[in-house]
């Protein structure tokens, strides 16, 4: 069964778990102890609760770029919004627990094949 929100994979946190550095260079984003419900298969009868720890961190590499229209586009167009965008690396590390089961997954990179920018946008009303 759906949650009530019906997203899938989609948490609200909590504002304070998010930092950005004054510069827009570095992001960081900590959640400790998530609940989310772990079901073996989708749509499964068999969910089980569970908790996950998780940290990612993005660092710009390189400078920020102009990008979008704003409003020198149609504003369904998907160019109309406005941001300064800045390639970056992101690094991420989790854990999980359930029933008795930890697990900790091996911190990731980006800079290991992915992709990864940092930036500011505005679209919709605060374009104008």
């Amino acid at each position: 069964m759906p949650p009530p929100s019906n997203l899938f994979w989609t948490y609200a946190v909590n504002p304070s778990q998010l930092t950005f550095s004054m510069s827009n260079r570095r992001a960081v984003l900590t959640v400790r102890g998530l609940p989310v419900i772990d079901t073996f298969q989708f749509g499964s009868p068999s969910d089980t609760p569970a908790t996950v720890d998780f940290r990612v961190d993005w660092r710009a590499t390189g400078p920020a770029v102009a990008r979008g229209s704003g409003t020198a586009v149609a504003p369904t167009d998907q160019a109309a919004w406005l941001g300064q965008i800045a390639p970056a690396v992101s690094t991420f590390s989790c854990s999980a627990r359930e029933l008795g089961l930890e697990f900790e997954c091996d911190d990731g990179s980006s800079a290991n094949g992915g992709y990864a920018q940092i930036g500011t946008e505005r679209n919709g009303v605060f374009l104008t």
